[in-house]
């Protein structure tokens, strides 16, 4: 988005405009930003950016590797209220994704953000040429099937605004999610698509992104007649036309957007008190341990975004201080704030936040996996332990590592990524097998015929179902040398939003290093520790975009 020219109102917090300028380099950037390279994005001065940095380090917002700077998966948290708030990826994700598996082809919901579009949910295809586009990003209007649709609601100003912006940039250079064009897109050419769109209830996009790609978009009304979103069936013009795509999709994609308008409408808002946010105080702590290097006024600000959700979609500003157990004051600035940078709109007492929070690193960090989330939090587990540390997926009947931190010792444990071991065998995988449905466990076992890779291997299924029981009991399991002489390891579950159990996180050693007993009372609360904060940031990133595990 282009830069704000207008002054900020007498009230506003100028530490929270700085913060987010901050938060929105780093976005831009599409990965890790030197100290001095935000220095220069920003133009602020370099102790503030150091202060900032500090700041959003604290709130696990960012995370510093010396003077690197780079987005965590805990500032989603800011994106997952608005998309909470707007409750569109709940209400219609599944529809979305039931129709590209019908269709098979990439299926977007994108939702209008002035003169632009950002996407709030994706269904894609997994192909060599594939829809590259993440929850969050903003693309221009007239380089989309869903810009029209939206168009045909715009008001003179919004027409203003549009040729405005085309007028300044014309290469779309403010739009970093998609590649600008030599050629642009000229403004009758829009209004035409804008016509045709407002005649025909939908609209073609024939490669207008970029060469290739072909789009065709409906509007999904909410129960006023209003476009709540746009759903849009994306493919390739090795697939289809655009004239073929219309032709054979568009009675689908009609029959799919009468289903999510019916949804819509029979809606009702979501049961329960609303979550408090109520992080006021731990700012209050940080700023007494941290002192000057901590921004109380920027985090305060940011709290105040995690106000909304679900069940506090349009809070009064009674509601906002009451849920982030700030002073009205306090919040009333930090509103005042967030409206002037277009994150927050208020409409008589209440307020709404804006896509314009997806910004704020969502993009960038909805395509982040578990072994990403996982890394920082194994290094800080191996560093405390003096030991390797690892995480591990299934694999066919085995597991495979998928991050590791090792130690550096004479006599080490080794193993890389990509290292492959019979499950039933590992502490990781008796985890694993432990948090199996009985069914599907049984299943697994029966496929298999366990080995002695060792003389204390445990070969005979029925003990070794009783083993998996105790470990399903107990929440962990180790193993003793039965995987490889001398070697040692303790294993804890990491599960997702849902409970499900998706990973598994180990110490490994040699069996001189710790007894068994050593490892239970020493080595374990720790992994299960490094394992809650695993989970904690994995529920936050997952609770909209797919985390793939591996």
């Amino acid at each position: 988005m282009p830069p704000l020219t207008t002054a900020p109102p007498a009230e506003a917090v100028t530490p929270l405009i700085r913060g987010i300028a901050v938060l929105r380099a780093l976005t831009d950037a599409h990965g890790p930003l030197t100290l001095s390279d935000l220095e220069r994005a920003t133009g602020l001065a370099r102790s503030t950016v150091d202060r900032i940095a500090a700041t959003l380090a604290r709130m696990a917002y960012v995370r510093l590797d010396g003077r690197t700077v780079t987005l965590a998966p805990r500032l989603m948290e800011l994106g997952n209220a608005y998309l909470g708030a707007l409750q569109l990826p709940d209400l219609l994700g599944t529809f979305a994704d039931r129709l590209a598996d019908e269709l098979d082809e990439s299926v977007s919901l994108a939702v209008r953000d002035e003169d632009g579009i950002r996407f709030i949910h994706q269904a894609t295809r997994r192909r060599a040429m594939s829809l590259s586009f993440r929850i969050g990003d903003l693309v221009p209007a007239e380089r989309t099937a869903p810009g029209p649709l939206f168009a045909a609601d715009w008001s003179e100003a919004d027409w203003a605004r549009w040729r405005a912006r085309r007028a300044s940039d014309p290469g779309d250079g403010g739009f970093t999610a998609l590649p600008s064009r030599e050629v642009p897109v000229g403004d009758e050419e829009f209004v035409r698509a804008t016509q045709s769109a407002r005649r025909n209830g939908y609209a073609l996009d024939d490669q207008l992104i970029e060469p290739g790609l072909v789009a065709l978009a409906m509007p999904v009304r909410d129960a006023a007649g209003v476009p709540a979103c746009v759903v849009s069936v994306v493919s390739h013009t090795s697939r289809h036309s655009a004239r073929s795509l219309r032709k054979e999709m568009l009675p689908r994609l009609r029959k799919a957007v009468a289903a999510m308008e019916g949804e819509l409408r029979a809606a009702v808002p979501p049961d329960g008190p609303p979550r408090p946010a109520a992080l006021a105080a731990w700012t209050g702590a940080s700023k007494q341990e941290l002192g000057r290097e901590f921004i109380e006024s920027l985090a305060r600000g940011l709290t105040v975004l995690t106000a909304f959700g679900a069940t506090r979609p349009e809070p009064t500003l009674s509601a906002v201080a009451e849920a982030t157990g700030l002073a009205r004051a306090t919040a009333r600035r930090a509103l005042i704030t967030l409206e002037h940078l277009g994150y927050v709109t208020s409409y008589e007492r209440t307020f709404r936040l804006t896509p314009r929070v997806l910004g704020l690193g969502f993009p960038l960090l909805s395509r982040t996996s578990l072994p990403e989330i996982a890394k920082t939090h194994l290094a800080a587990l191996a560093k405390q332990v003096h030991d390797s540390a690892s995480l591990a997926v299934f694999a066919g009947e085995d597991i495979q590592y998928v991050a590791r931190i090792a130690t550096s010792r004479i006599m080490s444990v080794n193993i890389t990524v990509g290292t492959r071991f019979p499950a039933y065998a590992t502490s990781m995988g008796r985890v694993l097998l432990a948090d199996l449905p009985q069914g599907e466990r049984t299943a697994r076992l029966e496929r298999i015929t366990p080995e002695a890779l060792t003389p204390r291997t445990v070969t005979d299924r029925t003990r070794l179902g009783d083993v998996l029981d105790r470990t399903a009991r107990r929440g962990y399991a180790l193993v003793d040398e039965e995987l490889e002489e001398g070697l040692r390891s303790i294993a804890v579950p990491v599960r997702d939003g849902a409970g499900r159990t998706v990973a598994a996180v180990n110490v490994a050693m040699h069996s001189s290093r710790r007894t068994v007993t050593q490892c239970r009372t020493d080595v374990l609360p720790l992994l299960r520790e490094t394992a809650r904060r695993i989970e904690a940031e994995l529920h936050i990133a997952g609770r909209f975009a797919r985390i793939p595990v591996a």
